[in-house]
């Protein structure tokens, strides 16, 4: 997969694709069948299979004080849709410059002189230009005029409802992780870099491998049953685990982060990129009355994330 960051430079090879429009945060089923209807189209074309994005999300650009709320990285982004069989990746900057084009000059300096996309497929809500001024019927309107053609997707439905980011955010907020499997059609994933900590859990017999979760949204804190995959390195591979998602409340005032304990494994992941899968909420956090008691309870944390993903 090719990534593409800049309108302005595109060469003719990663130019007349068709493409799907979108944030694509957490990839989930909505957008795999938008994704789907491209591949469609892309094939019956000729053409390679793109995906249009922007980062930082736009949210992000115009609240950038506002709490975390992405699903992934946009690394862990591209990762999944390069999965995803995924061409060309036209991943824009969001700033000033973009977020005040109209919706005609977006269509034109962007989609036609730009990228010079063959097609492009939307969801049925899409908005886009300057204050979100144009919509659909513009954009069918500015294809036809413009020499690109334009696809409706309609919005994805499951059996709690439709299926978009924010209700896997809720799910995910309310320790519901096998809801948000549901909708994502996957695991919900928090990668990163494996990062150095205070090594209390060697010192408890249980050595974690912890991940910063700065700019993700925050699951329901407290203790998961897990699926690890270590990206690279010796180590790479598939595991099972539990991890603590949370601010370690035996341990004073601490930044929230991800602390996992891979079952059965030895091994120096320091700097190493994993991706950890949330399958079970086990317990909420808790503080306890002695790093005994701790130890028991981890005990039992990791006896029923065995069963249980043993049962997966």
């Amino acid at each position: 997969m090719r990534i593409i960051r800049d309108y302005s430079f595109v060469t003719d090879q990663d130019r007349g694709a068709a493409a799907a429009i979108g944030n694509f945060d957490g990839v989930h089923l909505g957008h795999q069948s938008v994704i789907d209807l491209t591949r469609a189209i892309a094939k019956e074309k000729g053409v390679p299979l793109g995906i249009m994005s922007f980062e930082p999300h736009p949210r992000q650009f115009f609240a950038p004080k506002s709490s975390a709320f992405r699903l992934m990285s946009a690394e862990a982004r591209a990762h999944r849709l390069e999965k995803l069989g995924v061409e060309r990746l036209y991943e824009l900057p969001f700033n000033a410059t973009l977020s005040a084009l109209s919706p005609k000059d977006f269509a034109a300096k962007v989609i036609r002189d730009g990228l010079g996309l063959n097609h492009i497929v939307v969801g049925a809500d899409f908005c886009f230009g300057q204050g979100r001024k144009g919509d659909i019927e513009d954009l069918i309107r500015f294809g036809a005029d413009m020499g690109f053609g334009v696809t409706v997707a309609e919005l994805l439905h499951g059996d709690k409802g439709e299926v978009s980011s924010t209700a896997i955010r809720d799910a995910l907020a309310e320790g519901r992780p096998r809801d948000a499997q549901a909708m994502l059609g996957h695991w919900h994933r928090m990668d990163g870099e494996v990062i150095g900590g205070d090594q209390r859990g060697r010192e408890l017999g249980y050595p974690t491998a912890n991940m910063s979760i700065d700019g993700l949204h925050q699951p329901k804190m407290g203790v998961y049953a897990v699926l690890i995959d270590v990206l690279d390195g010796p180590h790479k591979g598939n595991y099972h685990g539990a991890a603590s998602l949370g601010v370690r409340p035996m341990f004073g005032e601490n930044k929230p982060n991800l602390e996992t304990f891979i079952f059965d494994f030895k091994g120096d992941l320091y700097g190493t990129p994993i991706s950890v899968g949330l399958v079970e909420y086990l317990r909420p956090e808790a503080k306890f009355d002695s790093l005994e008691a701790l130890i028991r309870q981890m005990d039992t944390d990791c006896a029923k994330a065995r069963d249980l993903l043993a049962a997966l």
